[in-house]
């Protein structure tokens, strides 16, 4: 089977290797420097540094398809939201 039916553009690659990348640098970082016990944070979660990376990647997900479904603005804006929303959760979750 090949890989015919995705449509890899440059975008989707980059996308990909974003991932990628930041699950390489959470690996390393973990073994530079262990997290620990979890964290408890604002929500009542106690989280790790992947519990955090898993709740901000999907967060940004839920935030750029809202932006597609109610904002005809560019979706560069819905990157910076989620950037911001990243930072806040590995700050306060």
């Amino acid at each position: 089977m090949g890989l015919s039916w995705m449509a890899w553009t440059w975008q989707t690659g980059l996308f990909f290797g974003v991932i990628a990348l930041l699950l390489v640098a959470m690996t390393l970082r973990e073994l530079q420097r262990p997290g620990g016990a979890p964290r408890h944070g604002v929500l009542g979660l106690d989280t790790t540094r992947g519990d955090r990376l898993f709740i901000s990647l999907l967060g940004s997900a839920y935030i750029h398809l809202a932006w597609l479904a109610l904002v005809p603005w560019p979706l560069w804006w819905a990157l910076v939201l989620s950037a911001i929303y990243a930072a806040l959760v590995f700050r306060y979750v």
